[in-house]
């Protein structure tokens, strides 16, 4: 006998009532007042106070436990030997034994049973097969085998979705959206979502808010996910400061890290995922990177404000000379000389740099107008809509 081992449901039954000026008067109310598994004083709810066993195998998904419980009776009226009881995990990559010990059995007396619990994480979906395989041997000595099939769906209890995004100003930040959807036919308690970076970056979790000095969830108490509902979650990604210095190194596809989910549904039955390793193509940036490191995001109109560039060297083998040109553009205007020597830039090296610029419009203005040019190959590199700043009115302060 296999038994499928998972928490009790609420039992539920099906009120039957009607008005005291009909027929049956209050007969109805007095049974379900004497029914033992309804509500004292709520007697017309679905829900009772009693527990219900499992009746099926019922739905199992992907990171459960799937639990069972084994009993083999002996119906015979003799004692038999040596009995060795088997479990094995069919799945469609591999056969995985879940017995708990492989020893067998001295006899088993009529009447008597062996009991054995099983657990498994479930790691697959598809069709299982739970293969129960008994073996022993009668009192004239003859060897006997049988074997009981079981077979069950493991299904997908989530859908994930990623989305990256590179950051306007430092494009060394990377953000990740997960979109995670309910796909199951019962709500979900989110007990945690985290992404764990890989080796290069370190992540900051955007999902919680700080409200009077407490870290309070964006989610606020709605930590139930209903079913086909989709919750999103957001993290920055930073890449260390070893792998950010060195310029060749984050380059074409980039491990991320996993999610890990946590959830639990019905009574606390508990189930975790991990996605297998997020990747993202980082951004191709040629020979040379120009990036933004500080730049104030509100400025009043026509009044100087400065901003620092970082100048990058992508090569790992060429040494460049440049010279930064600075051209205004309609309603940007650079303050300073424009081609001005920088000197040499070794390969995988960088240089800072602080420049000074005033805007004549206002409104929402885009950066642009900077080049670069490298005097051994005579070859120029434009930046334009580097960056976005928000022009005001003089006469509105700005707060620093």
């Amino acid at each position: 006998e296999v038994m499928r081992l998972t928490k009790p449901t609420l039992f539920t039954n099906i009120p039957v009532t009607c008005e005291e000026k009909d027929l049956p008067g209050d007969l109805f109310n007095q049974l379900m007042r004497d029914d033992p598994s309804t509500v004292n004083g709520a007697e017309v709810l679905m829900l009772g106070e009693m527990l219900t066993l499992p009746q099926n195998f019922g739905n199992i998904f992907l990171g459960e436990t799937f639990s069972s419980y084994i009993s083999v009776h002996n119906d015979s009226n003799q004692v038999v030997k040596d009995i060795l009881v088997k479990a094995d995990l069919q799945t469609s990559s591999q056969r995985l034994n879940l017995s708990a010990s492989n020893a067998a059995v001295a006899e088993l007396k009529p009447d008597c049973c062996i009991d054995d619990v099983i657990h498994h994480e479930v790691k697959e979906i598809g069709t299982h097969i739970l293969v129960c395989a008994v073996s022993y041997t009668t009192q004239a000595g003859e060897k006997m085998y049988f074997r009981k099939f079981f077979k069950f769906q493991v299904l997908k209890p989530l859908d994930v979705k990623t989305k990256f995004y590179n950051a306007e100003v430092s494009t060394d930040e990377v953000f990740l959206e997960a979109q995670i959807q309910n796909i199951t036919t019962s709500p979900m308690f989110m007990e945690k979502v985290s992404l764990e970076p890989s080796i290069m970056y370190n992540v900051t979790e955007l999902n919680s808010v700080s409200q009077a000095g407490e870290c309070v969830s964006t989610f606020r108490s709605r930590a139930y996910l209903q079913p086909m509902d989709t919750r999103q979650y957001l993290y920055c990604l930073k890449p260390k400061k070893e792998f950010a210095e060195k310029a060749g190194i984050i380059k074409g596809v980039t491990v991320i890290g996993k999610l890990d989910i946590v959830w639990k549904t019905n009574l606390g039955e508990r189930g975790r995922l991990q996605t297998s390793q997020l990747q993202r193509m980082a951004p191709g940036y040629g020979d040379v990177r120009l990036s933004l490191e500080a730049i104030p995001d509100t400025v009043n109109l026509e009044e100087p404000f400065h901003i620092t560039c970082k100048i990058t060297n992508c090569s790992s083998e060429r040494t460049m000379d440049l010279v930064l040109e600075m051209c205004n553009t309609n309603s940007i205007h650079w303050c300073g000389i424009s081609g001005r020597q920088l000197g040499k830039l070794h390969p995988s090296s960088s240089l800072c740099l602080a420049l000074t610029l005033l805007s004549s419009v206002q409104g929402l203005q885009s950066i642009s107008g900077l080049r670069l040019t490298d005097t051994f190959l005579k070859r120029t590199y434009e930046y334009d809509d580097i960056a976005q700043v928000c022009v005001v009115s003089s006469a509105i302060k700005v707060e620093s």
